[in-house]
């Protein structure tokens, strides 16, 4: 389900997803397929790994990580879920032929 809250996304994003929902910043956005692919691509990231373990591993992905980048936007960037979102974003039939866990070969 697609909800607009803009105060839920974080500043400097469009969108976050929380399982069950994708927040987006504003209803213009529901027009961008880039945007909702990528943010489906999470939806079932958190789907595989029962939400809660998803986001263990996104937190500890990113401390881990962020001692190696020591910023915090390099961080996000190069976390195993994203890196898999962003390089997939643009193929409108990535979710149809992903494979189960396919983020670990991202890590």
């Amino acid at each position: 389900m697609i909800l607009i809250l803009k105060y839920i996304v974080p500043k400097g994003f469009i969108a976050i997803t929380l399982y069950p929902f994708i927040f987006l910043r504003s209803k213009k956005l529901k027009q961008n397929k880039t945007l909702l692919n990528h943010e489906n691509i999470h939806l079932k990231q958190q789907q595989e790994l029962l939400v809660v373990f998803f986001y263990i591993i996104y937190g500890l992905e990113w401390i881990y990580k962020f001692f190696i980048y020591k910023n915090s936007y390099l961080t996000y960037l190069n976390l195993s879920f994203e890196r898999e979102a962003y390089q997939n974003e643009k193929n409108s039939t990535y979710l149809k032929n992903r494979k189960y866990f396919s983020f670990i070969k991202y890590f």
